[in-house]
């Protein structure tokens, strides 16, 4: 990426790892949807592939589901989440990175930060967030979108995000036009058909002036809500907020963990990051977090540990229920 940025097409790039997931933070001036841009992210994802073969790690590649580029990586295994603005006078971003888990565990967070004023006291003392927000969300099932209002719609949104599995928060927008956040809605499951990894969702949400303070974005997180992921992405268990030190998975392939790097933007550089969940203030949620691991271990194979049947349907239960068909027998 180090080239893209000498030859003009990045203005600035940060790579980082969030579990076994590589991270491309790139700022550029040619919009969403870049054929040059995505394809410098495909090659680097399959030059990373490559090296991880050769090391003979497990699992190197998996999340890519095609060797050829088709011009957009969407639908091709990487989660993406794209926004083009005008910088602000200020403009400090913070880039969310979640390991084990699906895109709708930002569901809870994205609607407390912009919609909850328990969370946010902007929404309720300043005047330029005291309008709300809207919502745009995707059906990962029926391919289709739905765009929310808050606080006139809130109970509407939040029948349809409550269900995470099949609802996700794709993009948050001041009612001024101006966006406030764009997340992955990647389903890899859904893409290839079979169980694949989890999708290890992104998430990107500019703060102050007019949008969420930095604390306002990040307290949410100080409640290690629970997320579908986990072991073999069939477990649902804490969302912990973590540094990138910390951000290796290992319990269970767990728990699920959540890094946000901090970055403030200057004519498209990017400076920073800022690690905000290295700081000791979330501590007591990484302690509630292992507390939660320990109860919801303790279900082992049952309900609501393992995800309801609905949501197996990629794993190997098919084959199970497949072969166990000819044994079952009305009841009399």
């Amino acid at each position: 990426m180090a080239r893209a940025v000498q030859e003009g097409l990045l203005i600035d790039s940060h790579a980082t790892a969030v579990g076994d997931d590589v991270e491309l933070i790139m700022t550029h001036r040619n919009g969403v949807d870049c054929e040059s841009v995505h394809r410098l992210a495909w090659e680097t994802f399959l030059a990373c592939t490559e090296r991880a073969k050769r090391l003979k790690l497990y699992g190197a590649g998996q999340d890519l589901l095609s060797d050829a580029f088709s011009g957009n990586v969407k639908g091709m295994g990487p989660g993406v989440a794209e926004m083009t603005f005008q910088e602000r006078a200020s403009e400090p971003v913070i880039v969310f990175m979640a390991d084990k888990t699906e895109p709708g565990a930002w569901n809870l967070p994205l609607f407390k930060i912009f919609a909850d004023p328990f969370n946010t006291a902007g929404l309720v003392i300043d005047p330029k967030m005291h309008a709300g927000f809207r919502f745009e969300v995707h059906d990962l099932i029926e391919h289709k979108r739905v765009v929310f209002s808050t606080p006139e719609e809130m109970y509407d949104l939040l029948v349809l995000i409550g269900a995470p599995g099949r609802f996700c928060m794709k993009a948050v927008y001041a009612k001024s036009g101006e966006i406030a956040s764009v997340s992955s809605t990647q389903r890899l499951n859904l893409m290839a058909g079979r169980y694949v990894g989890k999708d290890d969702p992104v998430c990107v949400v500019r703060c102050q002036s007019g949008l969420p303070a930095v604390g306002e974005v990040l307290e949410p997180f100080a409640f290690p809500h629970l997320v579908a992921g986990w072991m073999r992405g069939s477990h649902n268990g804490p969302l912990m907020p973590v540094s990138l030190q910390q951000a290796t998975p290992t319990r269970f392939d767990g728990p699920p963990r959540v890094v946000a790097l901090g970055f403030q933007l200057c004519n498209g550089h990017l400076v920073g990051p800022q690690d905000f969940f290295a700081d000791p203030a979330f501590d007591r949620a990484r302690h509630q977090a292992l507390e939660i691991t320990d109860y919801m271990r303790r279900h082992g194979p049952f309900e609501p540990h393992r995800l309801p049947l609905d949501e197996m349907e990629y794993t190997t239960m098919p084959e199970v229920m497949k072969r166990l068909k000819p044994r079952f027998a009305p009841i009399e």
